[in-house]
């Protein structure tokens, strides 16, 4: 067959997805992609609510991730970047922990921070020395546990993992308890190591514009949910039957493979509020972190404190909450705004959306860095994408769409 004669779908139009087109369409080949959704991105997309710009809960690129590097224009997405710190809200205070070898205004703050123990400073940096010498594949192929216990193992203090590791990876993990794999704790530390948190200027889902813009081939179709993904087929929401030489599915396929059982994903939740301030409090661009164990927040940002495309009157507040709750709509917002005023002084806020993300992350365990072509093929026509097949990242979206790419590739040509 000819490269043109080949029908290609992909169902969903997030970041593995995308990245599954572009590759295929480097070889020569056209896709369609099939998104429920009104726009690409999945998890990553950005609103234009009141002249702002709200990212679906807040969120991070990493720079150093590999996968990004290979398949986004930094340059062009002009990112923003958080200074490598925290500020840390607890028994009343403020306190300022941070990296000052990368930032040398954060020495003097972290000095008079009093977080954690002079021993916890020393592990920190022998901590640092071991995940920058291992490879990603090492710390993927590392013994498995909690993040708690390998903290605990290494011989942290409980002021320190209290005070900082818990409220920090809990607004990243997306769950409270540290629970999540040390693998997922030791790879998002190298990289944080390795670069630097950023922001496009136009919030988190200028990277799936970007990757969506790169497309010349393919054809995203939005608003169209697909049902049923079969052999040779696909079925979308209305009852239309599609053929299909190769499908990838690049969402969770649990309810969309028929008879072929599969896995059911979990998914952890989040809600993020946004609300705009006559001032911050935090000046500078760092995350703030409350350390109350009985706090429902977890982190807390002025988006303002760094360069948007979109920008409204007053400053833009984010607060995030990971934790599971039976409030009300209204009681729920009364106590973050409760809160923002006990813990952090917050006043005068004026309320403008909330988010619910009840997919926010897969709740993974034996995580794996990458996989083979082969492993993504679930069946002779049909493979599959996501980060919840390795990890929940942007670095896992992107690897998993490549693989199920070049699955079809190597497939096409054993059987060409």
């Amino acid at each position: 067959m000819e490269k043109s004669e080949y029908t290609i779908n992909i169902v969903g139009a997030g970041i593995s997805g995308l990245v599954a087109a572009l590759v295929l369409e480097k070889e020569g080949y056209s896709t369609t992609i099939y998104e429920a959704t009104d726009r690409a991105g999945g998890r990553v997309k950005t609103d234009i609510y009141e002249g702002f710009q709200l990212d679906h809960g807040f969120q991070v690129l990493l720079d150093a991730y590999p996968m990004a590097k290979k398949y986004l224009d930094m340059d062009s997405l002009a990112l923003q970047k958080f200074l490598p710190g925290a500020v840390i809200f607890k028994d009343g205070k403020n306190k300022t922990l941070g990296d000052p070898l990368r930032n040398v205004s954060l020495l003097i703050p972290t000095l008079l921070a009093n977080i954690g123990t002079v021993s916890d400073k020393f592990k920190i940096l022998k901590l640092n020395n071991e995940l920058k010498a291992m490879s990603l594949e090492q710390i993927f192929a590392s013994k498995e546990t909690s993040t708690l216990t390998y903290l605990k193992d290494r011989g942290f203090s409980d002021d320190i993992i209290s005070s900082f590791f818990k409220p920090f990876f809990s607004g990243i993990f997306l769950e409270p308890n540290l629970e999540t794999s040390c693998r997922m704790f030791q790879f998002v530390y190298k990289m944080f190591g390795e670069g630097l948190a950023v922001l496009p200027k136009a919030g988190i889902g200028a990277i799936a514009e970007q990757l969506a813009s790169k497309l010349k081939r393919s054809n995203i179709i939005l608003n169209t949910p697909v049902e049923r993904v079969l052999e040779g087929k696909l079925v979308l929401a209305d009852g239309k039957e599609l053929p299909s030489h190769y499908t990838i599915i690049a969402t969770d396929a649990s309810h969309l493979t028929g008879d072929l059982i599969m896995e059911t994903v979990t998914w952890k939740r989040c809600e993020t509020f946004y609300f705009t301030t006559p001032k911050r409090i935090i000046p500078r661009p760092l995350i703030g972190l409350i350390a109350d164990k009985d706090a429902l927040i977890n982190n807390l940002f002025f988006h303002t404190s760094l360069e948007m495309a979109n920008r409204g009157e007053g400053e833009l507040l984010s607060v995030t909450l990971v934790k599971e709750h039976q409030l009300s709509d209204k009681d729920v917002l009364d106590r973050v705004v409760q809160e923002l005023e006990q813990y952090c002084g917050i006043t005068e806020l004026t309320f403008l959306k909330r988010y619910q993300i009840k997919k926010a992350l897969p709740q993974l365990t034996n995580l794996q860095y990458s996989m083979t072509p082969q492993q993504t093929q679930w069946s002779p026509s049909i493979y599959l994408a996501g980060d919840h097949h390795l990890y929940g990242s942007l670095n896992a979206a992107m690897t998993t769409g490549e693989m199920a790419a070049k699955a079809i590739l190597e497939h096409m040509k054993t059987t060409s």
